[in-house]
Parts: C-alpha cells; sequence; structure tokens
C-alpha cells in the first residue's frame, strides 16, 4: 500500500502588510488543508514581523501546485511543497 502526505512551507516577510491576502487565499482553499501551524517569534509588543506556516494538504497535484502558485505571487511571501511517500 503506497502512501503519500503532501506538506507546504510558507515563509512570510512583512507579516504585517502580506496578512491579509495570505489569509484570503488560504481561506479560499480551506478544504484541501487538513492541518496549518503557524510559528513566529515573540508576543505582544514583540510580535516578529517574519513567520512561517506549515501546511499538510489533501488536495489533488493540480490543487496543490494552483495554491502554491497563487501564494507567491504575493510580494514578500515565498512558498514551496513537496510530496512524501512511503511504500
Amino acid at each position: 500500500m503506497n502512501k503519500s502526505k503532501t506538506v507546504m512551507a510558507i515563509l512570510i516577510k512583512n507579516r504585517k502588510e502580506t496578512t491579509d491576502q495570505v489569509q484570503k487565499i488560504l481561506t479560499g482553499w480551506g478544504c484541501i488543508i487538513k492541518t496549518r501551524l503557524g510559528i513566529h517569534d515573540g508576543v505582544l509588543d514583540n510580535c516578529s514581523d517574519e513567520g512561517l506556516l506549515i501546511l499538510e494538504l489533501v488536495g489533488t497535484d493540480e490543487q496543490n501546485a494552483e495554491l502554491n502558485r497563487k501564494l507567491n505571487l504575493i510580494k514578500g511571501v515565498k512558498s514551496q511543497y513537496m510530496k512524501l511517500e512511503l511504500d
């Protein structure tokens, strides 16, 4: 039995300027996002302006590629994904 998982990493620079755009795209593709983990340094007044999102995706290869493409159109955002397979 062949099992695979698709994981996407999204680096976000200038979180204050890009958060709304990123969130809008992720909400639109929410049905293919199984797990979402957000990581950034600091809290309250010391909140970092850069962040990292890790997603577990359950969409088709085409859907995953399109989500990746849309995120990479945002200035200050870089996303990449990979498919991990076990035999």
